[in-house]
């Protein structure tokens, strides 16, 4: 059986505290190797890149963001993205993971599974580079749900 191709793009802004979360994850899964078949991606606050990525086929897309869901800060969670909506217009920085998969469905480039792993930020308005301890614990709950979900 051939390996899964996966593509795990992290987003958000290092310089936005927990916005860093999905970048901050990335670096992590860099240092520590992944598994045969995975791809990773810094995306940052610039979405295109992911668009771009996806026009080398894939046959799993995680993005890692930090999301606001109503959740104790910390709290990480994986959802299925059922459906894309279609760009309306092209925005080539899709700082926004839904922009950029718009843009990635225009250019026919999704793949058939898209997962979001996300973690309830607790505070993405403060100018630091410094993850709160509550999403510094998430980053560590989203590496075992990673390798969970790259070991299938």
């Amino acid at each position: 059986m051939a390996t899964k191709r996966t593509l795990i793009a992290g987003f958000g802004s290092v310089l936005r505290r927990d916005d860093g979360f999905g970048v901050e994850v990335i670096r992590r899964l860099a240092d520590e190797g992944v598994a045969e078949g995975v791809t990773l991606l810094e995306v940052g606050t610039g979405g295109i890149r992911l668009a771009q990525e996806l026009l080398d086929p894939y046959d799993r897309l995680i993005i890692v963001d930090a999301m606001r869901r109503g959740q104790p800060p910390g709290s990480v969670f994986v959802l299925a993205v059922d459906d894309v909506k279609p760009a309306r217009e092209v925005d080539m920085h899709a700082t926004i993971p839904s922009h950029a998969l718009a843009v990635a469905r225009a250019l026919g480039a999704l793949p058939p599974e898209i997962l979001m792993l996300g973690c309830e930020p607790a505070q993405v308005d403060e100018l630091s580079t410094e993850l709160s301890f509550e999403v510094q614990e998430g980053v560590e709950q989203a590496l075992r749900e990673i390798r969970r979900l790259t070991r299938d």
